[in-house]
C-alpha cells in the first residue's frame, strides 16, 4: 500500500488499518526469517507544513532460527513506528528548521506503508532467540573439550584464573627480570 503525496497533502489525514502479507519480501531480505504471517497494521498518514508524518502500530508474526540450536521459534513483535517525510525541494528551502529531526527525503512522489512495515520489522529483530525450552532450560551448548560461557561466566572465570595467579607462590616474582632502561 502506497499513497501519493499529493493525496496526502489535499486529504491532510488518512487513517488505515490493513493487513499486508510481506512473507516473501521479508525473506529475501534476510535469510533469518523462515516464514511470516500476515502483519496487522493500523495508524494514519498526515501532512502538515510540507512533513509528511507516518504514525502506526504494527503486530507481526515471525518464524526465525534459533540462535543456540536453529530449531525455528514463533516470535511475535509489537511496534509503534512514527516517521517523518519531506521533499528535497522543502528541505532545501528550511534545512535551518529541520537540522534537529530525523526526517527521510522522498525519492519518489509517494509514501510506501509497505517499504516502512518491512524495514522497521528488520531493524527489530533481536539478535538472541530462544525457543521456550532453551529459555527455561538456561543450559548452553556444549561438546567434547568445549563450552559455551554466558558473558557473566566468561568475566567469572577470568576472574578466578587472575586470583591463582596472584596466589602464586611466584607472583612477587613477575616483574624481577624484565628489562628497565634508565
Amino acid at each position: 500500500m502506497k499513497w501519493s503525496i499529493l493525496e496526502v497533502s489535499k486529504k491532510k489525514t488518512i487513517k488505515f488499518e490493513e493487513e499486508l502479507d510481506l512473507t516473501a519480501e521479508l525473506k529475501q531480505r534476510s535469510e533469518e526469517i523462515l516464514d511470516a504471517k500476515p502483519v496487522k497494521i493500523q495508524g494514519q498518514i498526515s501532512y502538515d507544513t510540507g512533513i509528511y508524518y507516518l504514525d502506526y502500530t504494527l503486530k507481526a508474526e515471525l518464524v526465525l532460527p534459533s540462535s543456540r540450536s536453529l530449531k525455528p521459534v514463533d516470535y511475535l513483535m509489537e511496534l509503534s513506528v512514527s516517521e517523518a517525510f519531506t521533499t528535497e525541494a522543502f528541505l532545501k528551502e528550511n534545512k535551518d528548521l529541520l537540522d534537529d529531526d530525523m526526517i527521510f527525503t522522498l525519492d519518489e512522489d509517494w509514501i510506501s506503508l509497505s517499504e516502512s512495515v518491512a524495514d522497521n520489522i528488520l531493524l527489530e529483530i533481536p539478535l538472541q532467540i530462544l525457543s521456550e525450552d532453551e529459555r527455561e532450560d538456561g543450559k548452553l551448548p556444549s561438546g567434547k573439550n568445549w563450552t559455551v560461557l554466558s558473558e557473566a561466566d566468561y568475566q567469572k572465570q577470568k576472574e578466578e584464573e587472575a586470583d591463582k595467579e596472584n596466589k602464586s607462590p611466584f607472583a612477587d616474582l613477575a616483574g624481577l627480570f624484565s628489562e628497565e632502561k634508565n
